[in-house]
């Protein structure tokens, strides 16, 4: 089986432009909605699907992840806030180091109670710099962490900052403008990263509209990702699937 960072990588230096879903379980009202968000990923042409959040507050009456796991064969990446999100059913996981902060708890702390884990578990690790980026209104994502984002008209603060993931031996580099985000990170900011960069780039937040997936891919983003947006917008997974277009 093809490990998911391997076949990151190598989509990428094919030209091969990736969308991963995000579901959130706190979204996930009942089984049959399971059934919708999946029945649409394998539809259209999504490649990982990603389950987390920042802040999970309710308690499932059903194991969501569970029940994604038993429906489809598209691969379940985990993106955590914490070592308490951390499910051993999935394919792989995000190991985020929020690279645009200073809280030592999310730079290396919360690896640190993670990693006995990690290690006793078959998920594949997926060593990521996060960096989160201001689009408009603060979000759950910046609270949480107690980090001010990466100003969104300082693109090279971010190249810089995604520089130095690379040197640090990080493989995937994640700009993300945060859940409910008011705006997509700029075309301008995901060039310079591009640019700065030989890692696979992963791109998120306040994605609503098949031009603004495209407007990211063009800029040089690898992996776009889609959350909120899908959940008010059934139609957008398909809308987005046709950005990916022919690789390049």
């Amino acid at each position: 089986m093809v490990k998911i960072l391997d076949s990151i990588i190598q989509a990428k230096a094919e030209g091969k432009k990736l969308l991963a879903l995000l579901i959130d379980p706190d979204s996930i009202q009942n089984e049959d909605q399971v059934m919708d968000v999946v029945n649409k990923a394998e539809s259209t042409s999504i490649d990982y699907i990603l389950f987390g959040g920042s802040l999970i507050t309710k308690t499932e009456e059903f194991d969501s992840l569970k029940m994604i796991k038993e429906i489809t064969k598209i691969p379940v990446v985990l993106f955590p806030s914490s070592p308490a999100q951390i499910r051993t059913e999935a394919d792989a996981i995000l190991f985020l180091s929020l690279l645009s902060g200073r809280n030592p708890e999310y730079l290396i702390g919360h690896h640190v109670a993670a990693a006995p884990i990690l290690k006793n578990s078959n998920l594949e690790i997926l060593p990521t710099g996060y960096l989160l980026i201001g689009c408009g209104r603060p979000t759950t994502a910046e609270y949480v962490s107690g980090t001010q984002p990466i100003p969104y008209h300082k693109p090279d603060i971010a190249a810089a900052t995604a520089m130095a993931g690379e040197m640090l031996g990080l493989k995937l580099i994640y700009l993300d403008g945060g859940s409910g985000a008011d705006k997509a990170v700029s075309a301008e900011m995901i060039t310079q990263v591009r640019k700065s960069t030989d890692l696979p780039l992963i791109v998120g937040g306040g994605i609503r509209s098949g031009s603004a997936a495209a407007k990211a891919f063009e800029a040089g983003a690898d992996m776009i990702v889609v959350g909120n947006a899908a959940e008010d917008n059934p139609d957008l997974i398909q809308e987005l699937s046709l950005t990916k277009g022919q690789p390049k």
